[in-house]
């Protein structure tokens, strides 16, 4: 053998041997970690996976590997956190240590770690605090943010009674309405059902989240620096997120130019004036980008999931007349039919709140809701969790979890019934997640579910195109259970 080709053969050889280092590392810090399958180098356990039905993935393996076990997501390591009990014990009892936002690597190209959705530290602290009392000085949770409601309820029944009669898709019009709500606190105005610059950035973000949760959203959170410069469909969310940030910089324009310190007509007057006061702060985390990202997080987490949880609602109604029945009817026994249903109202309707519940707790349309991060190394039921991992609580499993709803594959409205048909809370009802973490606008979703709803079923009666037991609820194939099937509705004036 000559002298280039043995030079060969060692390098290889070293080369070998420092993979093989590698993999007994790996292996070593595994052994200490919650169980799971034996990951590839590099891919991880993505070709054990199936990327595009993750929830169900997730839940084989549960049966296998526990409550809590591990998975391989390209490099990135996952530790899944399964039923109730698991999840309780990790966001609420160890909030010190799993209330941190893990990396959201697909997120990050387009928003870094501005705003609060993807913050932490200080910064979340800071923007949390901020927006928390913003939101609630502009009435979330209140009498003004409910009269908002009521008045945006009445512009959808106009907007639907121009469809009475006919066959149609309800979801932009629901989706207009609730976004309109987060605008009037946001930017300070409502559109127009038919302006075309809103329905273009409604059109952009329900693109982005489809995207987003599709097996190239995964793969791009994966692999970003590979999957940002490969051409495929999620190139068109860096896109849309562009034209949604030129938006909101034209608002922030016509705001400053408009501005008046001592009357702030919204949110982002309010964060205009806390720039200035902080503009000789160093370091200041009141500035543009915080508040693009703040802008962004909180119009889609006002529009997206509500507006979608409605739309499942009536589809849902469709497959069973029966319970459509029993909430119109306790609607015309305590609201009537002179008035719009109030928020007073809900304590008196127990049977449309049960239903309402079991429309979230089985809609399920945040399966993993948003990754968390174990802020330090710890122990977690007998395992190690290295600082810095990223935990995904999955949600499915809370909502489903047999433990706490007799039938949970079953859409059944008796989950929050006692025996007495009075209304019952289940601690395992967990669709804006818990802890720290907990959906920043989880009242005012709340609200807008119930008095959207009944605002509808008021004024009238639902019809399927459909035979109701050939309804199909469960989720497109493919979509990570977040994306549901369209549909066609008949309004019939009541």
């Amino acid at each position: 053998m000559d002298i280039s080709g043995a030079g060969t053969l060692l390098l290889a050889i070293c080369v070998l041997c420092l993979i093989l280092l590698i993999m007994w590392s790996e292996n070593s810090k595994r052994k200490e970690m919650p169980p799971g399958p034996s990951p590839l180098p590099l891919l991880g356990n993505i070709l054990q996976l199936n990327m595009k039905e993750l929830p169900k993935s997730f839940l084989k393996l549960a049966k296998v590997y526990g409550d809590v076990f591990t998975v391989h997501l390209g490099p990135r390591t996952v530790v899944v956190l399964h039923g109730y009990e698991t999840v309780k014990e990790a966001l609420v009892d160890r909030a010190d240590v799993f209330s941190n936002r893990a990396r959201f690597p697909g997120a990050e190209l387009v928003f870094k770690d501005y705003g609060i959705l993807l913050s932490n530290g200080e910064r979340w602290k800071q923007l949390r605090r901020f927006s928390l009392t913003t939101l609630r000085n502009f009435g979330m949770g209140k009498r003004s943010v409910e009269e908002r409601i009521q008045e945006e309820s009445c512009c959808l029944r106009d907007e639907l009674k121009k469809h009475t009669g006919s066959f149609f898709d309800p979801t932009y019009l629901v989706s207009l309405a609730v976004s309109n709500v987060i605008c009037l606190i946001v930017f300070g105005q409502r559109f127009k059902y038919d302006d075309e610059i809103f329905l273009s950035l409604l059109a952009k973000l329900k693109e982005a989240f489809k995207i987003r949760n599709s097996s190239v959203g995964q793969l791009l959170n994966s692999f970003p620096k590979l999957f940002v410069n490969i051409p495929g469909p999620h190139q068109k969310v860096f896109k849309n997120f562009s034209s949604i940030k030129k938006f909101v910089l034209e608002k922030v324009v016509e705001h400053r130019e408009t501005l008046d310190v001592n009357c702030p007509r919204d949110f982002i007057d309010c964060f205009l004036i806390k720039m200035e006061e902080e503009k000789t702060i160093p370091n200041t985390e009141f500035h543009f980008e915080n508040l693009f990202v703040t802008v962004m997080n909180l119009f889609f987490a006002g529009t997206e999931t509500t507006s979608m949880t409605l739309k499942i609602g009536l589809r849902i109604l469709l497959k069973y007349p029966d319970v459509l029945a029993k909430v119109q009817e306790e609607i015309d026994l305590v609201v009537g039919h002179h008035r719009c249903p109030s928020v007073q109202d809900h304590s008196k309707m127990p049977y449309t709140d049960a239903v309402i519940h079991e429309i979230q707790r089985f809609a399920n349309i945040l399966p993993f809701s948003i990754p968390h991060a174990s802020a330090q190394t710890t122990i977690f039921r007998g395992y190690k969790i290295p600082k810095g991992t990223t935990v995904f609580p999955f949600l499915t499993s809370v909502l489903k979890d047999p433990k706490y709803f007799h039938n949970p594959e079953k859409f059944d409205p008796s989950h929050f019934l006692d025996e007495t048909g009075g209304f019952q809370k289940k601690e395992a009802f967990l669709p804006f997640s818990t802890g720290k973490r907990i959906c920043l606008g989880e009242s005012m979703a709340r609200m807008q579910l119930f008095l959207f709803l009944t605002f509808i079923l008021q004024n009238f009666t639902l019809k399927s195109e459909e035979d109701p037991s050939a309804i199909d609820l469960t989720p497109l194939p493919n979509t990570n259970g977040v994306i549901h099937r369209p549909y066609k509705i008949q309004l019939v004036a009541r």
